[in-house]
């Protein structure tokens, strides 16, 4: 019988990840979950989070989520699924009754994992199927109900050696394959880009960018902000613009202003000062917004008015 809800409604599933998993700190940082900020005067959007991952103390569920953040504004989510596992999750509670009007998601095969499936296996040895398999997978999800984006998808090659040539390559292989998949099937595109600006210009320009084409986590300077703006690219900005080394994050924002900007948590990771280490949600959201809107000058309400604009051109929901 499946799970339920207190209130006999059916329950999302449990996430399939933990944040300690990745985390070379373990269970040695603190875990507990940040107080909720004064509400938002106008509601966003988090355009980025990662809901198949679990994270402090008391996990949370996915409906928690969705209700500590509309308390504070957050009124949409969209989820990403950038592995296999989280990839069929994600798809698995879109179409499923047990998820929340108030959320989307969207699917890709991140290019570390990429680097592993063309390798065959991961990093404790267990056996992966072959990339060209776990595209193929995402190509049919990603069509499913409440899918709104493609992503993430890009270069990472902070994880991979430019010596690694068989990992780069795979990177490159599923960021096209991914740029490709956005345009055929008119969604929108996430782009992972770590230490790789140039690299991600360079095929995007020589591909052709989707339309609707998204910086996740914009991790560039001022320079590479006018790029991406000039090219009608949008840049979504995490917790990482309020952190105190981050200031090639204010410049950047400072420089393009409000026109092509979004927000976003990538929860449970980048939890924004001054609670940085510790469990994210949707609902740290204003922490993120206060800090948008005091680097471009703005009021918060005009600010979240701005951002939620933006996000509801790029991905059409939910609907004004």
């Amino acid at each position: 019988m499946p799970s339920t809800t207190p209130d006999s409604a059916p329950a999302a599933p449990a996430p399939v990840h933990r944040r300690e998993d990745l985390d070379p700190r373990r269970t040695s940082r603190d875990r507990s979950w940040p107080p909720a900020p004064q509400p938002l005067p106008s509601p966003v959007i988090d355009n980025h989070c990662h809901l198949d991952f679990a994270d402090g103390e008391d996990h949370l569920s996915v409906e928690e989520h969705v209700a500590r953040a509309r308390q504070v504004g957050v009124d949409a989510m969209i989820t990403i699924g950038s592995d296999l596992e989280s990839v069929r999750w994600t798809a698995d509670l879109l179409a499923s009754s047990a998820r929340p009007d108030s959320l989307r998601g969207g699917v890709a095969i991140h290019p570390n994992e990429a680097a592993l499936h063309a390798r065959g296996h991961g990093h404790d040895g267990e056996p992966m199927i072959p990339l060209e398999e776990a595209l193929a997978e995402v190509d049919v999800l990603v069509r499913g109900p409440g899918m709104v984006v493609v992503g993430e998808s890009g270069l990472d090659w902070f994880r991979t050696s430019r010596k690694d040539e068989q990992a780069r390559q795979a990177q490159i292989d599923a960021f096209r394959f991914h740029i490709a998949l956005a345009k055929e099937t008119g969604l929108p595109l996430q782009i992972h880009d770590r230490d790789a600006h140039a690299d991600v210009l360079e095929i995007l320009d020589a591909d052709g960018a989707p339309e609707r084409t998204v910086l996740h986590c914009f991790s560039g300077d001022v320079e590479f902000a006018r790029a991406c703006v000039e090219r009608g690219f949008f840049l979504s900005f995490a917790g990482t613009v309020t952190f105190k080394n981050a200031q090639n994050l204010r410049d950047a924002l400072a420089d393009v202003g409000l026109d092509r900007v979004m927000v976003e948590t990538d929860a449970p990771f980048l939890t924004p000062v001054p609670y940085r280490g510790r469990p994210n949600s949707s609902y740290l959201v204003p922490l993120t917004m206060a800090t948008i809107a005091e680097v471009t000058g703005t009021d918060l309400e005009r600010a979240c008015r701005a951002v939620r604009e933006r996000t509801l051109e790029v991905y059409g929901w939910p609907e004004a």
